[in-house]
């Protein structure tokens, strides 16, 4: 294992010691909200404190992006950026359903490198690093072989933060729903992107994402042997916080039934993005 991604492995056991404490204790957490349907406990806070301070301590001058402190170190001059989402699925932890994660990812000049998603539940460690394939516990793990998307599990994600695109999502889901068989929306992207790489899902689609709940599951798939991109199929998808991704021949079919339902506020979103 390559000797930085040694450290974002134990940067995730350490967010996740903490999360799985505080799930003993969920009546007693402070838990504040963002926006609609959007929350944030003392546990966000203390993981992000705990992911951070351990790759500071092995990497001081690198740059960081994460969810609940954003910014930090010089973004320009560093070679390494971290992005970092230290509870994602935070809703589902605060009710006790049993899916969440901690995503961790880091850049080498604008490149994704090493990617390591934990379900800290189910003690699965889904690691990737630039050319060296995808993992789940040491095991080596690739996308799914199947080839119709009639007989694919596909995940999603609902919009719940920004609703602009609902009713182009709603579009969507409805041409989705009756050509496969069967969709899943359990709330943590990070881990729905792990299930991609790993084969439970076929496909994947959602709007409205940020880099940190995708970055650490973009280069987990692709290792995998999978494509992800936008909803047009480029590579944006970190900027536009659009994406799609799936084993190579699904990919190509969400694209397909996707296209009709892409709304000129959605493609504006991706132009924007491209620019960038």
């Amino acid at each position: 294992m390559h000797p930085m991604l040694t450290i974002a492995v134990k940067a995730a056991r350490r967010a996740g010691s903490i999360i799985n404490q505080a799930s003993q204790h969920l009546d007693s957490l402070n838990v504040s909200k963002k926006s609609h349907s959007d929350y944030v406990s003392e546990v966000d806070g203390a993981a992000e404190d705990a992911v951070i301070k351990v790759l500071l301590a092995a990497y001081p001058d690198h740059a960081i992006l994460a969810e609940e402190s954003g910014h930090r170190g010089d973004e320009k001059n560093s070679e390494y950026q971290w992005i970092i989402d230290p509870l994602d699925g935070t809703t589902n932890f605060l009710h006790g359903f049993p899916k969440y994660s901690v995503s961790i990812a880091v850049k080498h000049k604008g490149v994704l490198s090493h990617a390591v998603v934990y379900d800290p539940t189910n003690n699965e460690l889904f690691t990737a690093s630039r050319g060296g394939g995808a993992f789940l516990n040491d095991r080596r793990i690739r996308v799914s072989k199947r080839t119709r998307l009639e007989d694919c599990l596909i995940g999603t994600g609902i919009p719940f933060r920004d609703l602009t695109h609902l009713d182009a999502y709603i579009a969507m889901l409805k041409d989705i729903v009756p050509r496969t068989a069967g969709i899943r929306r359990p709330g943590s992207a990070a881990l729905d992107l792990a299930y991609v790489a790993n084969g439970r899902y076929d496909g994947f689609w959602e709007i409205g994402l940020a880099p940190w709940d995708m970055a650490a599951g973009c280069l987990l798939i692709t290792e995998a042997g999978g494509l992800v991109g936008d909803l047009e199929g480029n590579e944006t998808q970190l900027e536009s916080g659009q994406i799609i991704a799936g084993n190579p021949k699904i990919f190509g079919q969400l694209l397909q039934v996707i296209a009709p339902h892409l709304t000129p506020a959605l493609i504006e979103v991706q132009r924007a993005a491209k620019s960038q």
